[in-house]
C-alpha cells in the first residue's frame, strides 16, 4: 500500500517537477481557510464546497499528520490531509490551477503482539517498546476498574497485548484496537477480550466502560455516521463524522457523559458549538445549537444529563438538528456504538462462541510469553524527503 502512494508521488514529480515531500502536523486552532491562506492556495476551493464538505473541513483535528508535495521552487503541487481514519482531503494542481477532492485513505491493518516484563510501569514500558502512546492509554483504560496500577503492579510482572493497528505511510493511523490482553499481578493473571466490539473478562461479563446517554429527544436521525460514502449520482466521496438528530428548535440538549467543557462558542460550520472532554481520551461535540444553557462556559464541569444548550440551526445547517460527534484520542468514532449500552453477561450460544474465542487468544498470549514477542517500534513523526524525478529512477 505504501508503494502505491509513492508511485503516485513519482508520477507527480514527473508531471509537475515536484521533488520534495514534507510531512507536518496540523496546528491547534488552525482552520482550513487558514491553511489555504498560509500556503497561497485560492480560498475559492473552500467557498466552492457544499455545506456538508465545508463542515467536514472542521473535522481536521490538531496533531493530524498531513503531507505536502512541493516542486523545485517550493510551490505546493499536492496536499493530503486525513479527516478521520478513512478519508482524506486531496488538493492538487493541474494546468496551473488548484483543485480539491476527497479520496479514501490507503492503509494497512497490521496484527501485532507485545510481551514484556514490567520494568518501570505498564504505560512507560509499552511506550518504550512500541513508541505507541495510544496503545499504552488504551491498555491502562481497559483495566482501570479492575487493577490499581500503583499498588498491585510489581517489577517483573508480565503483560501481553494482542492488537491491530492501522498503518499509513509506515506510521500508525488512528487508535489501536486491543483484541485481547493479559497482565499479571503477584502471580495472578487478569485477562480482557474484545468480542463483537465489546470488552469482557474471561467469564464473559462485560466490563464497565464509557457509555453515553442520548443527548436529546429527537424526531428522527436525519443523517448517520459514515467515514466514506460514495455518492452514486455525484460520483464523489461524502463523509459525515457524527449523528444528526432532527428535533424542533429549542429542544434541550444534555451532556452525554460526565466531563469538562473545553469549548463553548462559534466553531466554523458547526455554528454555536460545545465540546466536552471525558475520561479515557473521549470528547463529545454538540453543534448547530440555538444557544447555550445558563452558566455553560469553558472550564466548567458537567454531569451526564445536564442541560447544556438547545437545538438550533446555526452554522452550515439546512434545518434544525443537533450534530453530535464522538471522538476517541481526537479521532472520530461512531457514537451509535456507545449510546445506551447496558452491561451484561454472555449466555447460552453467545457464551459458548465467546469461550471458543477466548481459547484462541489464550493460545496466542501463551506463545507470546514463551517467545517474548515485541513488535517493531512506531516510527517517529517528523520527516521530509526528496522525491527523485522519474528519469533519475529509470537510470537506477
Amino acid at each position: 500500500m505504501r508503494s502505491i502512494f509513492f508511485i503516485f508521488l513519482i508520477i507527480s514529480s514527473y508531471l509537475f517537477g515536484a521533488t520534495k515531500l514534507v510531512e507536518q502536523k496540523w496546528e491547534k486552532g488552525k482552520t482550513f481557510l487558514n491553511f489555504l491562506q498560509d500556503h497561497k492556495i485560492p480560498k475559492k476551493l473552500y467557498y466552492d464546497l457544499d455545506a456538508g464538505n465545508k463542515e467536514l473541513t472542521t473535522e481536521i483535528t490538531s496533531g493530524t499528520r498531513y503531507q505536502i508535495l512541493q516542486n523545485d521552487k517550493g510551490e505546493i503541487e499536492q496536499v493530503l490531509i486525513p479527516v478521520g481514519e478513512e478519508l482524506q482531503i486531496h488538493i492538487g494542481k493541474q494546468n496551473g490551477k488548484y483543485f480539491m477532492n476527497l479520496l479514501p485513505i490507503v492503509y494497512e491493518t497490521k496484527h501485532k503482539v507485545l510481551e514484556t516484563e514490567i520494568k518501570s510501569s505498564p504505560y512507560k514500558d509499552i511506550v518504550r517498546l512500541t513508541n505507541n502512546h495510544l496503545l499504552a492509554n488504551e491498555f491502562i483504560q481497559s483495566y482501570k476498574n479492575s487493577i490499581n496500577f500503583k499498588k498491585d503492579i510489581r517489577k517483573g510482572d508480565k503483560l501481553v497485548i494482542v492488537y491491530t493497528q492501522k498503518v499509513r505511510l509506515g506510521r500508525q493511523l488512528g487508535n489501536p484496537i486491543i483484541e485481547a490482553s493479559m497482565i499479571e499481578t503477584r502471580g495472578v493473571k487478569h485477562y480482557i477480550y474484545r468480542y463483537k466490539g465489546r470488552y469482557y473478562n474471561k467469564k464473559g461479563k462485560e466490563l464497565e466502560g464509557f457509555f453515553l446517554s442520548q443527548p436529546c429527544r429527537y424526531t428522527r436521525i436525519s443523517d448517520g455516521f459514515t467515514y466514506k460514502r460514495w455518492h452514486p449520482i455525484l460520483h464523489i466521496y461524502r463523509a459525515h463524522l457524527g449523528i444528526d438528530f432532527a428535533a424542533p428548535i429549542g429542544t434541550p440538549v444534555h451532556a452525554a457523559g460526565d466531563g469538562k467543557i473545553i469549548f463553548a462558542g462559534r466553531r466554523g460550520g458547526y455554528g454555536n458549538c460545545i465540546i466536552i472532554k471525558h475520561v479515557g481520551g473521549y470528547k463529545t461535540l454538540y453543534g448547530h445549537l440555538k444557544k447555550f444553557a445558563r452558566g455553560i462556559r469553558r472550564g466548567r464541569y458537567v454531569k451526564k444529563g445536564k442541560t447544556i444548550g438547545y437545538v438550533g440551526s446555526t452554522g452550515l445547517s439546512t434545518g434544525p438538528h443537533l450534530h453530535f460527534g464522538l471522538y476517541k484520542n481526537n479521532h472520530a468514532i461512531n457514537p451509535a456504538n456507545t449510546i445506551n449500552v447496558v452491561k451484561n453477561s454472555l449466555r447460552g450460544r453467545k457464551r459458548r462462541e465467546f469461550l471458543s474465542y477466548v481459547r484462541k487468544y489464550n493460545k496466542e498470549i501463551q506463545v507470546a510469553i514463551n517467545d517474548k514477542v515485541t513488535p517493531k517500534k512506531e516510527e517517529a513523526f517528523a520527516f521530509y524527503m526528496n522525491v527523485k524525478r522519474a528519469k533519475d529512477i529509470s537510470n537506477n
